[in-house]
């Protein structure tokens, strides 16, 4: 039976170190090199050509996220997935967004790793018990909210500026409409969208992909 030929990409070289033992101790699954960085993963990948690359999503030079849309563009037989520390619902969509098909949380149970690599070796997707319940909230929340492609072209552009913490002068320079356009606009988004608060229409931004999650640190 051929093995499955796993590269683990991780900036800490004694996590690799315990992750590639348990890897090597799947039945039938190899390691077939390691990376300390995106780029270095990248260029790993693209000489090995494995069947799943295990990727940290906090790295030096290029993130899990990006080196995962890289693999999606380049390498689509390539399998990827997500080893973080982070679970919060707007990392994991969009680590699924950008193609990985698993994702792992660091503090789960060691038996979750050959579940999520025979999984995604079966053309199945895999996510920690910890964030699938996070994707099927999300999930729910779409169906009840209206999509962003249901507001206008002025209302995304007025959200945008306000998840990136422009004020409502700034907003309104920049359109080059009156403060009270602006405010008129904010007030019909929130009723469209039955957000009331800043913050939320932070996490309405990410889980739609109008804007990116913040780059993740310490992972």
């Amino acid at each position: 039976m051929k093995k499955l030929r796993i590269i683990l990409a991780d900036d800490h070289e004694l996590v690799r170190a315990g992750i590639r033992v348990l890897i090597e101790s799947i039945p039938n699954v190899e390691v077939a090199g390691e990376a300390g960085n995106g780029d270095e993963a990248i260029a790993l990948i693209r000489n090995t050509l494995p069947d799943i690359a295990l990727l940290d999503l906090a790295m030096p030079q290029l993130n899990g996220i990006r080196v995962t849309e890289a693999v999606t563009r380049e390498f689509p037989a390539v399998k990827v997935i997500i080893l973080s520390m982070h679970r919060t619902q707007e990392f994991v969509l969009h680590a699924l967004r950008a193609g990985a098909a698993g994702y792992i949380v660091k503090d789960g149970a060691a038996s979750e790793l050959s579940a999520a690599i025979h999984a995604v070796a079966r053309g199945e997707a895999y996510l920690s018990p910890a964030v699938s319940r996070l994707v099927i909230a999300s999930s729910l929340e779409q169906m009840e909210q209206p999509h962003a492609e249901e507001l206008t072209v002025r209302q995304r552009q007025v959200l945008r500026l306000l998840v990136e913490g422009n004020t409502m002068k700034g907003i309104a320079l920049t359109l080059g409409v009156s403060i009270k356009t602006v405010e008129a606009h904010r007030a019909q988004l929130m009723d469209r969208l039955k957000i009331y608060d800043v913050p939320g229409l932070v996490r309405y931004a990410m889980r739609t992909g109008l804007t990116p999650p913040e780059q993740p640190q310490g992972d």
